[in-house]
């Protein structure tokens, strides 16, 4: 293994911002800290069938998001530039981190350990979303950052295979590598290997279902899972598919082009790794935080899995984010309603580690 040692509040391996990228970075800071009632008058703030009312600073950003162009007209490469230049533009500004080192896992795996102050009281492993196809440790540095300050814990954030370069199961595969991998070097961290979280968003969600179902039974388990807007089911399409297809945070479009290059041809849907809400039992697998979005097309089968998990015995907290939409957590620079979100998800968290 080789480490190296970063300890900067500069996003890994991101290259600095362009002009562009600092005009841009500045006028969606502004726009987040209008106050409500003018951002009100500026856009509509829509609602949806159960009466949630989008955040007014989101309704503005899915204005402006309406008229971008859409990364699933084009390459995968092509939707990654475009991915990690937003990610940089709403990046969060952090003070100098106690550790931010690059580790190599094996089989070639990549991942970066964050730890805020000189001691942290947990270690969480984190597998980031972008539909197992986009994402990166860079591009959710921030993410990360949060949740290792909020919750004060080591983050391990996983730089697991992408497809279509690596179609399913390498992504699973990886997780399973990367748990391993947190186990057993826990303890050389300072933390218990037995009071592992798990958690991602996403498609880092599902990994993190399907991780916590295929090591049940296993002497070492994880203390918590946690689901931030998680992909549970490619069988069925809940209401909540069709009322939010359009989103433009995520649509059905995309979600089909990121199904088409993550499945390769002929794949069963119903395999419970790819479609965690289809495991035969779920009894045993441990708590569970499952946050879910108001406007994402993902909502319901997130909800779905969370009564799934309780109707199994599995203690579950389900954290409704009626305002907000798929995403969020990566929004938290110019959305004070998606700060608030990720805030109550390491309060959760940091409940967790304090048992």
């Amino acid at each position: 293994m080789t480490t190296s040692a970063i300890g900067s509040g500069a996003p890994v391996s991101a290259p600095a911002l362009s002009f562009a990228e600092r005009v841009q970075r500045l006028v969606f800071t502004a726009l987040g800290r209008m106050p409500e009632g003018i951002l009100g008058r500026l856009v509509k703030v829509p609602v949806d069938n159960e009466g949630d009312r989008m955040a007014p600073e989101i309704a503005a950003l899915m204005r402006i998001a309406e008229m971008a162009d859409d990364y699933s007209d084009g390459t995968a490469a092509n939707a990654r530039i475009l991915e990690e230049a937003q990610a940089r533009i709403f990046a969060e500004d952090f003070p100098p981190f106690a550790i931010a080192e690059e580790l190599s896992l094996p089989s070639g795996l990549r991942a970066t350990r964050y730890r805020a102050r000189a001691t942290s009281r947990g270690l969480l492993v984190f597998f980031h979303g972008g539909g197992f196809v986009l994402g990166s440790r860079a591009s959710y540095d921030s993410p990360a950052r949060l949740l290792a300050s909020g919750a004060d814990v080591d983050v391990l954030s996983i730089e697991y295979r992408r497809a279509p370069e690596h179609p399913f199961p390498a992504a699973t595969d990886d997780a399973l590598t990367a748990w391993k991998f947190a186990v057993e070097h826990a303890a050389q961290w300072g933390h218990n290997p037995r009071a592992i979280i798990i958690a991602g968003d996403s498609a880092g969600a599902n990994l993190t279902a399907v991780l916590a179902q295929q090591i049940l039974g296993q002497d070492i388990q994880p203390q918590l899972q946690v689901l931030i807007y998680p992909v549970t089911d490619l069988v069925d399409e809940r209401a909540s598919r069709t009322e939010f297809a359009t989103n433009p945070a995520l649509t059905a479009k995309q979600i089909a082009w990121f199904t088409d290059q993550y499945l390769p041809a002929g794949v069963d849907t119903a395999d419970p790794r790819i479609s965690p809400i289809r495991a035969e039992h779920l009894s045993g697998l441990p708590p569970a935080v499952v946050c879910v979005a108001g406007f994402d097309p993902l909502r319901d089968e997130g909800i779905a899995y969370a009564e799934r998990l309780r109707e199994n015995g599995v203690p579950t907290q389900l954290l409704r984010e009626g305002g907000l939409v798929h995403g969020f957590i990566s929004l938290t620079r110019i959305s004070p309603a998606s700060r608030a979100a990720v805030e109550r998800i390491t309060a959760a968290i940091s409940e967790s580690v304090s048992r």
